[in-house]
């Protein structure tokens, strides 16, 4: 169902020259059609097996992964310029599509939404028969600091927006299918808040919250995902002598992701459609859907083996929903924003970096990429260039004061050099020092545009000890080692601006709750 990540862009392209490139005696044919498809981050393990059918049928296929709602934007723009979109679920070609340019999609697997957790912590819970636990269950165990778990962002990630729709549709008792009187409802709300106040850490991808809990398999006993991501993390964590992951299907609601392969129809010549249609029947082949079997991915119909699989609500009902998570019932963050407004950042950079930021202080526009603020979020900003600049905090979500700040960020000015860590050991001591911070999803989220040449040092970031994930945006002629170094030591991630800063801060803030 739901972004996943920052867009990554893995082409997997068949060279093959034309004309006289001979191995031996024997001339090798050139690609006849290329493809160029938009697909959820949970599809990327399976780039070997489309690359194999691009070899064999001398076709150039590009893969450009986004998260759910980045997919939904592109097509409520006509689609761009991809061939074809790939999503996790169908319930972004069926919000986005306002156009009706996605035809023929059809779904080439399944995968259940579940809680997978620690074979110990399910039984030490009690949960050793996985299909009679109830949503409540989980809700009190993590409300009594029983079961440390970990979801993605509902409005930015599918497997967040299908464990949600279906923590509703749990609490308002199982509806046919969920309507705007079962949203409304205060006893639904009130149980679904508390269930996501649980959560311990967020994300805007699937894959990188299984990432995340392989990589802190200490700190973590569960986490809301793809059955096939449980599948994944369990054989990691079995290669390091670990402990394998159950999967709970929760016994009053389960989502279960589609992936609908659809092509974008804007004009392209026939070949392109014909290339499209056979690749899509050679993933529906019975050979093929063997192998995604193999992946731990479902193929068939399932319907009998989840008897409480969750109906889809109308379009209009899930952006109901969306809003009403992202507004009200999401856990809130706390998000200190240090922007690089050193010398290089000069021109066109600082107007891309206002605009980045005037797109997520501005509520309307929040909207669009389900990013608005909610009553209880914090958001600071910190300037800086070869030291901090300023500190500006805005509690809550009253349009007047997000517009005051995103007004003192139009009137900077780019000058001096650049110092990444004093800004961001600033606003890890920041956060550290607010009272209850561990109520909300923490981060810093850094911005610069160069290597980081006076000031403080990475070792001293290190000697914080806090863990609060600083997410840095790469962009201009910044240091990638330098920004992976402070991500990897916060348990954060690099996201790269250079080609979208925009969408890099979209993706960057839907990381943070």
């Amino acid at each position: 169902m739901i972004r996943e990540t920052k867009p990554t862009r893995s082409a997997f392209v068949i060279l093959l020259m034309t004309g006289g490139l001979l191995t031996g005696c024997q001339q090798v044919t050139a690609p006849q059609e290329s493809l160029r498809i938009v697909a959820g981050s949970e599809n990327k393990s399976l780039e070997p097996l489309v690359q194999r059918f691009a070899r064999e049928n001398q076709v150039t296929i590009q893969l450009e992964y986004k998260g759910s709602v980045e997919i939904m934007r592109q097509l409520e723009s006509g689609g761009g310029d991809a061939d074809a979109v790939w999503p996790a679920q169908s319930l972004w070609t069926s919000l986005g599509d306002t156009q009706r340019r996605v035809k023929d999609a059809q779904s080439i697997y399944w995968s259940p939404v579940g809680l997978a957790v620690k074979e110990s912590v399910a039984q030490r819970l009690g949960w050793n028969d996985k299909k009679t636990v109830s949503t409540e269950e989980i809700r009190k165990a993590a409300q009594a600091g029983r079961l440390r778990f970990l979801m993605t962002s509902a409005t930015q990630s599918n497997s967040g927006a299908a464990a949600y729709l279906a923590f509703l549709s749990a609490f308002a008792g199982k509806p046919q299918v969920l309507s705007e009187t079962d949203l409304q409802k205060p006893t639904v709300q009130k149980n679904v808040a508390s269930l996501l106040g649980g959560v311990n850490r967020s994300s805007g991808s699937s894959g990188w919250l299984t990432e995340l809990f392989v990589s802190r398999y200490d700190d973590y006993d569960a986490m809301f995902n793809y059955e096939v991501m449980a599948t994944e993390a369990s054989a990691k964590l079995a290669a390091q002598g670990r402990e394998r992951l159950t999967v709970i299907y929760p016994s009053d609601g389960v989502a279960i992701a589609d992936a609908p392969l659809g092509y974008v129809e804007h004009g392209q010549p026939a070949s392109k459609r014909q290339a499209f249609d056979k690749l899509q029947r050679w993933l529906l082949s019975p050979q093929i859907q063997q192998e995604l079997a193999a992946t731990g991915r479902r193929t068939g119909p399932i319907g009998d083996a989840f008897p409480s699989q969750l109906r889809l609500p109308r379009a209009e009902v899930v952006r109901q929903a969306l809003d009403l998570y992202q507004t009200t019932l999401r856990k809130p963050s706390l998000t200190v924003y240090c922007l690089d407004v050193s010398g290089s950042m000069r021109g066109e950079r600082l107007e891309q970096l206002k605009s980045a930021m005037r797109g997520l202080l501005n509520q309307d526009l929040a909207r669009r990429s389900l990013l608005q603020a909610s009553p209880r979020d914090i958001t600071v900003v910190i300037p800086f260039s070869g030291a901090p600049q300023a500190l500006w905090e805005v509690r809550g979500n009253a349009p007047d004061a997000l517009a005051s700040l995103n007004a003192k960020i139009q009137a900077l000015e780019a000058t001096g050099g650049t110092d990444i860590y004093s800004p961001t050991i600033q606003a890890l001591r920041w956060i550290h020092q607010q009272p209850g911070y561990e109520d909300y999803f923490p981060a810093v989220i850094l911005l610069t545009d160069g290597e980081s040449n006076t000031g403080a040092s990475l070792s001293e970031v290190q000697q914080q000890k806090l863990d609060i994930p600083v997410f840095a945006i790469r962009f201009g002629e910044a240091s990638p080692g330098q920004l992976d170094a402070l991500t990897g030591a916060t348990s954060g991630k690099t996201f790269e601006g250079r080609g979208n800063l925009s969408a890099a801060f979209r993706e960057a803030k839907g990381y943070n709750g």
